[in-house]
């Protein structure tokens, strides 16, 4: 099976051209261009209540105000869907779009971030305000707004389907293979034999149902993406004659001035884009399925918490790895990829002893974005059926495609990812920006009376002429 999934063959060639088509005259002018737009209407709200993001997340990890309620706490949720955005994007797929896109691609890295920190406050206060009630408390994301608030059911199973093949399925190939190579790399363990491993873990944690999945999350992320940050920081700190040289050369290289390693304006802003939606997933309509669980007393505040995630993965995260890459010349040289391109930095800041750490951090990394990614799969498909039979054999496909990503070809691995990633967002982006006005109007609510010193509330009946909500009657759901 690992022999079809492979670049050379007709399949890799479809998979390019779909790619091509996608990203290079759709996807990019609209991902910029909508999150442009939502910052512009919002009046900069990633920037301006930075602030009330930081309590707001805080304030989540209290669990006696959550003890009584059913959902997950925002900060629970917080850290799933940070345990999907900070997985190997932060690490190998920084590392890709340095080697295929130059140095300037981390540019347009920020740039997707920046702005598309908007659009993830957008889709996320949406999946509040549109979440329903379920077993374990709430559930909603994007194919819940478009069936309820725009009365579009097919759209909704479209998207579903798209989201289940690609976090599902695919993204869960590129989490493992990379896992896989850097166990290889460092301690030459059968690829296979990894793939059974971390099958056999998941199977475990996905029978357990999201509060499981919630808690694991919330004790791994913390862990290993603070470490990881401090590790990056000592790097810099020990390098810092170098740090404006690097800058200059990440702006230069973006705009086409410098070209280095393959890259120019185009390949910049390609990998850029690309690499930075795969890691912070603004916009993509991943992370509202996790901001739907959360009891919050106003939908906004887990719009504010969710967009806080986006700026933490890419402007520090990310921001940690292509500094480490950047600050030695392993990327010009040789024919490195992926996470042995991070594990090569490493060594020549630390020693030969990096490469096992890399291997222990990846495994944290990707390990925990597999957490997220099955919980929006298995959301995605009890919005498309709720009979037990296609949750069985959602996991089954799941755990199959581990053992795949783990010994198939990483090339087409990724592209897989990025056709899959770039067509659910398009989808999802179509419905933040019909939707759009919905969340503007709920921040406004927010925002009069918290300027009145009041803990903002919302119910049904606060945005006037808003349809089809199953949740937030007067007492929000106590």
């Amino acid at each position: 099976m690992a022999d079809w999934f492979a670049a050379d063959t007709w399949f890799g060639n479809l998979i390019d051209i779909g790619n091509d088509l996608l990203w290079t005259y759709i996807l990019i002018i609209f991902l910029l261009g909508l999150g442009l737009y939502l910052t512009i209407r919002t009046n900069f709200v990633q920037f301006r209540l930075f602030p009330t993001m930081v309590r707001e997340l805080f304030k989540g990890t209290d669990r006696t105000a959550f003890r009584e309620k059913k959902g997950t706490t925002p900060f629970q949720a917080f850290a799933i869907s940070t345990a999907a955005r900070v997985g190997t994007g932060n690490l190998a797929g920084v590392a890709i779009a340095i080697s295929v896109g130059g140095p300037g691609a981390i540019f347009w890295m920020w740039i997707v971030a920046l702005i598309g920190a908007a659009t993830g406050f957008i889709e996320s206060t949406l999946a509040q305000i549109y979440k329903v009630k379920d077993k374990d408390g709430f559930r909603g994301g994007p194919a819940y707004y478009m069936q309820k608030g725009l009365n579009s059911r097919l759209m909704g199973i479209i998207f579903a389907v798209l989201i289940v093949l690609c976090f599902g399925l695919i993204f869960n190939g590129v989490q493992t293979h990379t896992i896989s190579d850097a166990f290889v790399g460092a301690f030459e363990i059968p690829s296979i034999a990894i793939g059974l491993v971390i099958a056999g873990i998941m199977a475990v944690i996905i029978f357990g149902g999201v509060r499981r999945i919630a808690v694991v999350a919330e004790v791994i992320v913390p862990i290993f993406a603070v470490t990881y940050v401090i590790g990056a920081i000592i790097i810099t700190a020990m390098n810092i004659e170098q740090v404006p040289a690097i800058f200059s050369m990440i702006f230069a290289n973006a705009f086409g001035i410098e070209e280095m390693v393959g890259g120019g304006i185009g390949a910049a802003i390609m990998n850029g884009v690309q690499r930075g939606l795969f890691s912070n997933e603004a916009g993509m309509g991943s992370a509202p399925n996790a901001a739907a669980t959360v009891y919050v007393s106003h939908p906004v505040k887990q719009g504010l918490v969710q967009s806080l995630g986006v700026l933490v993965d890419t402007i520090i995260i990310c921001s940690a790895t292509a500094f480490i890459i950047l600050l030695t010349d392993v990327y010009t040289i040789g024919d490195m990829e992926g996470i042995q391109l991070t594990q090569a930095a490493l060594a020549e800041h630390v020693g030969e002893g990096a490469a096992i750490y890399v291997t222990i951090a990846i495994f944290f990394f990707a390990f925990s974005s597999l957490l997220g990614n099955y919980y929006y799969g298995e959301v995605n498909v009890e919005f498309i059926s709720e009979k037990p039979i296609y949750l069985l054999m959602f996991r089954i496909a799941f755990l199959m495609m581990i053992l795949v990503g783990a010994t198939a070809d990483l090339e087409i691995i990724w592209a897989m990812a990025d056709l899959f990633m770039g067509s659910m967002a398009l989808v999802n982006l179509v419905a933040v920006l019909l939707l759009g006005h919905v969340a503007i109007k709920a921040l406004r609510h927010f925002q009069n009376q918290s300027r009145r010193g009041l803990d903002p509330t919302f119910h049904r009946d606060s945005i006037k002429g808003l349809k089809n909500i199953d949740s937030w009657d007067s007492k929000h759901d106590k």
